[in-house]
């Protein structure tokens, strides 16, 4: 792996097959679609301090996507024949689409998993919600899984990232969901120089106290986010740097999960390779599943995504995360 310090004349990331010293850059193959997401749009009811894709209740850049539209795709899965266990809605905050009740029992109701993530507050505990999401707990029990995104245990550090009150309306949506029997998961950020202990140790304290169901000591159930500071240096990932870190392409995000958007403008939708890079239209692979497996030319090679953004490094190879 190459790292190159700030300054250097030579930019990181530029070319799609080679890194600044001339090595392969790594690529990733589907190995299978294993989770398909949709962004129901980047609008948000906060603006986060270091939200990954910059949502905000002005940032509107990824329009609502339809149900209609949704349901276009989830055809296509079943035309393709695809093995797709999950459907993930992200946004922004998904609740503020107001067709986000219909996508969500158009997937259940297909027999897939689905995976929802918000941030709990506002928008989720509106009383059209709330009794849209007790109608599909009652149809679909044990089928889908809300997490909710807590940056971390304290009142002071989660509202240093989200705002003053947010962590006292993010526990009331938290409480809310608990008691009233739904699936729930947790996503924290890493970014306040705890070891992974430290932040479970107290997250296991906080939710004793709240009565949740949620099991600290699971990565499905409480998910530690790596931060993403495009600031700082990062490698690039080349093909030799599978065997140094141990690690297989199979591993990483892109090869078993993409995403759908819908851009401010545009008449179709984007097919992406993941959750990080909802605005870089150099890693668009089509408007459809079928057209995204055989991408080519540029950051793709037969559908095949290059590791060419630093989040690739950063998040997924380095980081070992995945959103899924």
């Amino acid at each position: 792996m190459t790292l190159i310090e700030p300054g250097c004349k030579t930019e990181k990331f530029s070319d799609p097959d080679r890194t600044v010293d001339g090595a392969v850059r790594a690529r990733v193959g589907l190995r299978a679609l294993e989770t398909l997401w949709f962004n129901t749009g980047s609008l948000c009811n906060i603006e986060c301090r270091n939200c990954y894709i910059e949502s905000s209740p002005r940032n509107d850049r990824l329009v609502h996507i339809s149900a209609a539209e949704v349901r276009t795709v989830l055809d296509e899965i079943e035309q393709l024949g695809l093995k797709t266990r999950e459907i993930g809605f992200t946004g922004g905050e998904p609740f503020i689409n107001p067709e986000i009740l219909v996508m969500l029992e158009d997937a259940l109701a297909r027999g897939f998993s689905v995976l929802v993530i918000t941030n709990a507050m506002q928008p989720m505990m509106r009383q059209t919600m709330r009794d849209g999401l007790l109608r599909l707990r009652d149809r679909h029990p044990g089928e889908f899984t809300l997490r909710v995104s807590l940056d971390h245990f304290t009142a002071a550090l989660h509202d240093l990232e989200r705002g003053p009150g947010s962590f006292e309306r993010a526990l009331a949506g938290m409480d809310w969901l608990a008691e009233n029997g739904f699936r729930l998961a947790i996503a924290a950020r890493s970014c306040w120089e705890q070891t992974e202990a430290e932040t479970r140790a107290g997250f296991t304290e906080l939710i004793a106290s709240r009565g949740w169901p949620v099991d600290s000591q699971n990565p499905e159930q409480l998910t530690i986010f790596p931060e993403m500071d495009e600031s700082l240096p990062v490698p690039e990932i080349t093909t030799e740097c599978w065997s140094i870190l141990g690690k297989s392409p199979d591993d990483v995000m892109c090869a078993s999960s993409r995403m759908v958007v819908k851009r401010k403008g545009a008449a179709r939708l984007s097919i992406l390779p993941c959750t990080l890079l909802p605005y870089d239209e150099a890693f668009e692979m089509g408007a459809t599943l079928a057209e995204s497996t055989v991408a080519d030319g540029g950051m793709f090679e037969a559908g095949a995504v290059k590791l060419c953004h630093p989040h690739c490094a950063k998040f997924c190879v380095l980081g070992g995360a995945s959103c899924s």
